[in-house]
């Protein structure tokens, strides 16, 4: 059975759609099998790997209007599959309200297609919501990643209450991954001090991998590409796969051989 992990954080601009598909793709390149889910409308997990045409999307795993193995879709980038999403998705949060075990809907539509793979990645919206909330219940852990910025752990302790909840309530198994610095640039100061500063409140949590700022991985989606497939030399591509094998560490006794 997969593991699956959320990629979240209501903060917008950090990384995380980013970080969703390069972990996705350099798990990928590692020869592990990959399903890459993206519960975001704004759907640019989807864009950024060349997925164009969109004939069944997230909405329809959250609405089970449609077989979860009919969503999916083949990618470019080697062992790595996707769900897409589509801005019909932004109706699910609405559409779910009135339905019963509403924050179950992705959990049991991935338990039909979850052994068919080493690990799911699940893109999040950024926003705590009901399809945030779905996410994290049919998760296994999360990875929250921190932009190296002034406002970085601003709205993490409430992202962290509401994984809480969710362990509380929905999903008692649910665990933290790793907390994952983004967007880190060691000529600043200011860098430097959130780095020391996640550190020393949560030691245990964060992950070894930085994510530097990297204009070869800005570049990326807008062809359609991991950073693994654009620029494979770069130093996002690199960092990336420090941080697919982190992860593969963690869960060695895990993954399929």
């Amino acid at each position: 059975m997969a593991k699956i992990i959320g990629v979240a954080n209501q903060k917008g601009g950090v990384g995380k759609t980013t970080t969703a598909v390069n972990l996705a793709a350099a798990l990928g390149v590692l020869e592990k099998k990959v399903l890459l889910i993206d519960a975001d409308p704004q759907a640019n997990a989807t864009s950024g790997l060349g997925v164009e045409e969109v004939q069944y999307s997230t909405y329809n795993i959250l609405e089970h209007s449609v077989e979860t193995e009919k969503c999916i879709q083949k990618t470019t980038s080697p062992n790595v599959d996707i769900i897409p999403s589509h801005i019909d998705l932004v109706a699910a949060e609405i559409e779910l309200v009135d339905k019963e075990n509403r924050e179950y809907m992705m959990r049991e539509s991935l338990a039909t297609v979850s052994d068919d793979y080493d690990f799911v990645i699940i893109d999040c919206a950024p926003s705590l919501g009901l399809i945030t909330v779905n996410a994290l219940t049919a998760a296994d852990a999360v990875i929250i990643p921190i932009q190296c910025e002034y406002f970085a752990l601003e709205g993490l302790g409430k992202l962290l209450n509401t994984i809480k909840t969710v362990q509380n309530i929905h999903n008692k198994n649910l665990d933290i991954e790793g907390l994952l610095l983004t967007m880190y640039d060691p000529r600043l100061r200011l860098s430097n001090q959130v780095v020391e500063e996640v550190k020393s409140h949560f030691p245990e949590m964060v992950f070894d991998t930085i994510i530097s700022r990297n204009v070869r991985l800005s570049e990326a989606p807008s062809f359609g590409e991991s950073i693994l497939m654009y620029d494979a030399e770069s130093k996002g591509a690199i960092q990336y796969l420090q941080l697919a094998e982190e992860v593969l560490m963690k869960n060695e006794h895990l993954v399929k051989n």
